[in-house]
């Protein structure tokens, strides 16, 4: 067996192992056993992805010395600062120590929570990521970004802390509901704009099989954003300047999701709206419309649902207090061109307000 992409990322004074492919549980499957010999072990996942790919991992109760499996709610309702609590009450009621290590083996959610939970518990433990879901694949599991949110903003409580090994299994890709599937694509849809035209065009070419899940048309676009990621995140690994980039429709995307409820918008649904503003704002900002058109085609393409009836003011306000602001206002991603992002700052607030104003109150794919 072999790996569709192994590489590293170093970053944050070491290195992080990624493996990627259709097997690459199963090929990674000596390196995991190399990293939890003799130790305590706490598997954090949730109930659906044990069920369906818990097998996957019948060998490591055997590799380790003791094994905690560690249940967590589906989604954004396991990033709650009570169900970090549990778990660090967990790990110390079982004994665990500074050489435990601590393995996320689900989507976004379960990682960004069990990073959380290794960065901050006796200081920070060593931990292994296993993402099971297309967002957490080609996006989420890179980086070292963990965190849990508060009521008023997403991601409000974190830090980073990079994974010493991330293996993304493609294979368990198969199991994911649709909307799951198109949530992720969309992540890879925003890397492949600002930093990959080729990336781009393969997803527009080979959209309904990925759409469709097919394994043969995901590893490729999986590996591709992973390494395009990594290669940011290792230029600019505390986000200061140019992984930045990666927050291409995020900033009002993480507000569309606190503002709605968090578990009632995909990530990835969201971020696409997201995405269709910054567009907006990019072509105020002399971005090329052509450009904006085939972005905004491509995520209808997708099959991304319209928003619900939203006001303009509240999430203004959630904006205010997104994690990404600085004392002189937000800054926004803006695509200038395919291939070509750029960070605007200094938008004038009541030209940003007057736009938002505006996008959500036009009809789905009437906003450019």
């Amino acid at each position: 067996m072999s790996f569709a992409a192994a590489f590293e990322l170093r970053a944050g004074g070491g290195a992080t192992r990624h493996r990627i492919g259709g097997d690459a549980l199963a090929a990674a499957a000596a390196e995991l056993a190399t990293e939890v010999a003799g130790r305590t072990v706490f598997l954090v996942t949730e109930a659906t992805v044990w069920g369906l790919h818990g097998e996957r991992l019948a060998a490591l109760p055997a590799a380790c010395s003791r094994l905690h499996r560690l249940v967590v709610p589906a989604g954004e309702a396991a990033k709650q600062v009570e169900v970090a609590d549990s778990l660090w009450r967990a790990m110390s009621a079982a004994g665990g120590k500074r050489d435990s290590r601590v393995i996320a083996f689900g989507g976004g959610s379960v990682g960004d929570l069990a990073g959380f939970v290794a960065g901050t518990f006796l200081r920070g433990v060593d931990w292994l990521l296993l993402p099971t879901t297309l967002l957490a694949q080609v996006d989420a599991s890179i980086g070292g970004k963990t965190a849990v949110d508060l009521p008023e903003a997403k991601n409000a409580v974190g830090l980073f802390h990079h994974p010493r090994l991330v293996v993304a299994d493609t294979g368990v890709l198969a199991t994911l509901p649709p909307e799951q599937v198109r949530s992720g694509l969309v992540e890879a849809v925003k890397v492949a704009a600002l930093l990959d035209p080729e990336l781009l065009a393969r997803i527009e070419r080979d959209r309904a099989a990925l759409l469709a899940g097919d394994a043969a048309a995901l590893a490729p676009v999986v590996a591709t954003a992973a390494r395009l990621k990594a290669g940011l995140v290792e230029r600019d690994p505390d986000e200061r300047g140019e992984r930045g980039l990666l927050n291409f429709g995020h900033t009002l995307g993480h507000a569309l999701e606190a503002e709605v409820g968090y578990g009632r918008l995909l990530h990835g649904d969201a971020v696409a709206h997201g995405i269709r503003f910054a567009l907006r704002l990019s072509v105020l900002e002399g971005g090329d419309p052509a450009f904006a058109r085939r972005l905004a085609a491509l995520l209808d393409g997708l099959g991304v649902p319209p928003l619900p009836r939203l006001a303009a003011a509240p999430l203004l306000a959630r904006l205010e207090r997104d994690k990404k602001a600085r004392e002189g206002g937000l800054t926004w991603v803006l695509a200038a061109s395919a291939g070509e992002g750029r960070l605007a700052c200094g938008l004038a607030p009541e030209r940003v307000a007057g736009e938002l104003a505006a996008f959500l109150n036009e009809p789905a794919g009437e906003s450019l």
